[in-house]
Order: C-alpha cells, then structure tokens, then sequence
C-alpha cells in the first residue's frame, strides 16, 4: 500500500530503527494472528461481561476489517471509536492495523456530541463506531444523524450498551457478530510503517492536536517496556485507563507483544475498580496517579493489605506523590515511574531493580526506543547542564510521526537540533535520571520568581489528611503570579491554612515559594484520563466561580523568642 498522508517518516532514520531491532517487520495485527496461531485458546482480552481468546479477537477483527472493505473504505482512512471500555474497540484498533486504515480512538466520555463531530471532521473521519447514548450530552444529542452527513463519511455502526438489543437505525450498520466468518479478497496489509493510530491530544493546554503513530512507532515502546519489565504470557495486564486514552494504547502494546491478557476498567454497577483488579488475578496494573491514591485510599478504608496478585503499578500522566509511591513499596508492588506524552509513548521510566531513592524521586532512565537531552529554557537550542532545570527534548524510535494536517504545529514542536521538544520542564540527575519538575506552561512566575507546583504538590500531599492537591497561579496585578493550593482532604478529616502552610515548611519547601491562597474542594475537574485540570481552576477562580482564601506563612518564634 501506499499511504496518502504526509508524515515525518524518513528512510535514514527508518533503516536505522530496523538495524538495531525497535523497528520489525510486524503490525499490531499481524502480532494478534500470530499468537492466534501459535496459543488460540490462550486469553487475550477481558471486559465485564466477555473475555475473548486470541483466537476469538482475531477472528471478530477479520469480521470487522471485512465489513469496512465492503462499506467503501480505503487504505489511509480514519475511523473513529466512540466507545466505553468493551471489546469492541480493540476489536476496531487491530481491524484497521489488518486493513491499513488509522485508528481514532481517543473520542471520550466527556466529549459532548458537537465535539466529537468537529474531531470527526477534522480528521475527515470515514466511519464512525459508537455507542448509542454515549458522552457529555449523548442522552440528548444524536452522534449519528449529526455526522451522517459529513463529507467523507461512509460507514457508522451504532452499539446499544451492554445487556439492550442493538439499536435498528437506516443510517447504521450493524457491528459484525463475533462469530463471523468473512472470505477476504484481500491479504493483511503488512507495511508496519503505515500510519495506524490518529489521537487527538487532552488538550489540558489548548485545542487537541491529532498525532499520527504507525504500528512500529507504537511497537517500539511496547517491545522495550516488555523487555525492561518481565512481561509474559502469564501477565494478566489491567489498564485503569480508558481506551481512549493513550495509556490504554501502551498496555495494548505490550499485551500484543509479550501474548498476555488484557482487562479492560469496565466494572459492573456497584463494583469498583479495585474488586474487579482482586477478581481477574491482576499482576501488573496501568493507569494514573489518581487512580493509584483512590485504591489505596479503598484499601484503607476496607482494611485490605495487599492488592491481590499485583506486582507492578504502573503510573503516568503526572507526577506520582512520594508518599504514594512509599505505600506500594510497603505493599511490596513496585511503582512504575513513567514519564511520556502520546507524542511518544511511555518512554522514560524507572526499572524493577531501581532502589528506593530512584523510584520515588525521578522517572529513571530513557528506554531504549527513545533518548532524552535537557534543554535551555533561555535558548532552547543549547544544552542545559548537569542538574539544571530546563525543557526536556527527545528523539527516538517511538515518536509521533507528526501532527495530522498541522505542519506548523509539527515544525514548532522541534528545536533547531532536531529534538522534539515536550513543553516540559525536568532536570537529569548524575546517573542520568529524569526528574519532571512540572509542564512549562505550569510554571507561576511570582515577580520574576519561578514555583514549580509539582513540587509544593509532593510535599502537602504528604499531610496525613490530604487525599489529593494541586497547586495554581492565580494572577496577580503586583507580582503578576500568587500560588494557590487545592486541596481535597480525606473522608471525615479537616486541614485548616495554617497547618498546611507549617507542614509543607516542616517539609523543606521554600518560604519563597510558599502558596498563598488556599481552597479546600469537593472535588476537582478532570479530564477523562484522570488528570487535574488546573485550567479550569483557575477560570474559575478568574471568574469569581471559585474564591480562595488569602493565606501568609510565618515563622514560628522560636523557644527563646517566646
């Protein structure tokens, strides 16, 4: 096949990934086929209600690669999945993988309607898959007459939710029944270096743009995490994360790589992610660092003092709180420390071996699709020094192979060395280990003074009644940048200001980069991944929705002062 969309593929690059192994001759399909062929009653995939072998995934993916041919698809083609956490949209992924078209899985729950009706467009989408009812607005707004009459599309397949017959609509096409048995005119595309995946970005600090993955791009990552971390075939892999989101993918990765089962985070009414992690025998489990604070948390308060059969935690998409990471270990699961983008995977990461040090303070090491520089804030062109803060840039074997119809954001996003620059702020250690200090565009700048929240937030999550923390600016006409720190206290406990403010003293934060509002919530807006959306705070708080208190640190008179 030939693939009709501009990327950064480039043939050097390509024939030195091969060289050295993190570029195959395999797709993700082709990988799926192989364990089919090799372990067809092995499991490979598990929702609430249904848990496929390898053989079953493999054999539905052809039904459904079958029934895309026949509604017109061609090879390039974007198709969006609009689905909870069933089967069915890993079922679509490794369709596409077989057929050549690219995957547009990141459409979430809190999208409403319109929304994904402007992605759809956007990408040129030519079928959609969804669940009828689905998202922010879906039991009011219809997903499927609103895109029925967009330019490119031709096929949308409506799923009921789980237990209702599926829904007969003249505009849809019924999904293919696991047990279809298509005849192919057509052999699997076997080009791994075709574009397969298209995700649109959280957006957490701007409009989402739509970056491009092949299968070796994505392979890459899974390969190097398998090997650095012991998966196998007797890995029962449970992903906290919504398939939409890119977390999800990487344990995809690694479950099509190593041949292990992957469960999906779609429990039942009235049962919580944690008994669903005790029930399926989870070994190794993926997701965030909320997730992992609302577990322990739910252990607690159950009594629980192991986590079943799991041995790893494997937790992304912010920085992991110290004390989070201490109780795991206590528990005797290493944390994974994991630092990536969708951009280019789950790329930097702590080992098994790592001693306790390394674990809670940094993301370790660059694996070895991927390699890291830090970069000068001032000039981001020149290297930064050992220790120094500065952006952290990458180049490797699992980056993004751009952004989708955005070559301007595609040419910001590198520095004049040709390293793609995250937009993260982070320093390396003398051993080479990442620390993140925070996203560049978190930075509070306090009259020309520079706060990292991430660490004000490592330290007051330490209080013994703080549940969750994240810390803000807030403007400021003077100093142009005051902090203000969220907090979210545990069941039945207080924080007052002024305790809060001691203990982070107590703790080793500066009194320079002390916060100086404070807001004690309910709860706090999230995207669907189950990261903070400290945007969001602080319109609110710039809107009057949210009014923190003004707080002061002052040092306690010492004994012979009194």
């Amino acid at each position: 096949m030939r693939s009709t969309l501009l990327t950064l593929h480039a043939p050097a690059l390509a024939r030195a990934y091969y060289c050295t192994g993190q570029w195959r001759d395999d797709t993700m399909y082709a990988l799926a086929a192989r364990h089919a062929a090799q372990r067809p009653t092995a499991f490979a995939l598990r929702d609430a209600t249904r848990r496929l072998t390898w053989s079953d995934l493999v054999s539905w993916a052809d039904g459904m690669a079958a029934d895309l041919a026949a509604a017109g698809l061609r090879a390039g083609d974007r198709v969006g999945v609009w689905l909870p956490n069933r089967v069915e949209a890993t079922v679509v992924f490794l369709a596409c993988s077989r057929n050549g078209y690219v995957c547009t899985p990141s459409l979430h729950q809190n999208h409403t309607v319109n929304e994904i009706a402007t992605l759809l467009e956007r990408c040129a989408a030519a079928a959609l898959v969804a669940q009828v009812g689905y998202g922010a607005d879906g039991a009011r707004q219809d997903i499927f007459s609103r895109v029925a009459g967009l330019s490119a599309m031709r096929a949308l397949y409506a799923l009921a939710s789980m237990g209702t017959p599926a829904p007969a609509r003249k505009e849809t096409r019924s999904f293919p029944a696991p047990d279809a048995r298509p005849e192919f005119k057509t052999d699997p595309v076997v080009v791994p270096d075709k574009v397969v995946y298209l995700a649109f970005t959280s957006g957490t600090t701007g409009q989402p743009k739509g970056v491009m993955h092949s299968d070796n791009t994505l392979l890459a990552n899974g390969r190097a995490m398998v090997a650095d971390w012991g998966i196998d075939a007797d890995t029962v892999l449970y992903s906290l994360s919504p398939l939409s989101h890119h977390i999800a993918t990487v344990a995809l990765e690694q479950t099509l790589v190593a041949g292990c089962e992957l469960v999906v985070n779609d429990a039942l009414r009235g049962v919580s992610p944690l008994d669903r992690i005790l029930e399926t025998g989870a070994t190794y489990v993926m997701g965030v660092p909320t997730h992992a604070i609302d577990i322990l948390s739910e252990m607690e308060r159950r009594g629980l003092h192991t986590l079943g059969a799991v041995k790893t935690f494997y937790m992304a998409g912010s920085a992991i709180p110290i004390e989070v990471a201490r109780r795991f270990l206590a528990l005797g699961i290493k944390p994974q420390n994991i630092y990536g983008m969708t951009e280019n995977g789950s790329h930097q990461y702590t080992l098994p071996d790592d001693d306790l040090d390394t674990l809670v303070r940094t993301c370790g090491k660059a694996c070895a699709a991927y390699e890291i520089k830090i970069w000068r804030c001032d000039a981001p062109d020149l290297e930064a020094g050992v220790g120094e803060i500065g952006e952290i840039g990458g180049r490797g074997a699992c980056l993004t192979l751009g952004y989708f119809d955005n070559q301007s954001a595609t040419e910001r996003s590198f520095n004049a060395q040709g390293w793609f620059m995250s937009g993260d702020l982070g320093r390396l250690d003398r051993e080479g280990n990442l620390e993140v200090v925070g996203r560049s565009k978190d930075l509070i700048i306090r009259g020309g003074h520079n706060i990292y929240p991430t660490q004000i937030e490592d330290l007051a999550i330490r209080h013994p009644n703080a549940f969750k923390v994240a810390a803000f600016p807030v403007r400021d006409d003077r100093l142009g940048e005051r902090v203000c720190l969220a907090i979210i206290a545990r069941e039945n406990c207080a924080i007052q200001p002024e305790e809060m403010l001691d203990h982070l003293f107590a703790a080793g934060l500066s009194k320079y980069d002390m916060p100086e509002y404070f807001l004690l919530l309910p709860e706090f807006p999230m995207t669907a991944s189950g990261k903070v959306l400290k945007r969001t705070l602080v319109d609110q708080v710039r809107e009057g929705l949210l009014q923190p208190l003004p707080v002061r640190w002052q040092a306690k008179p010492s004994p012979q002062e009194a």
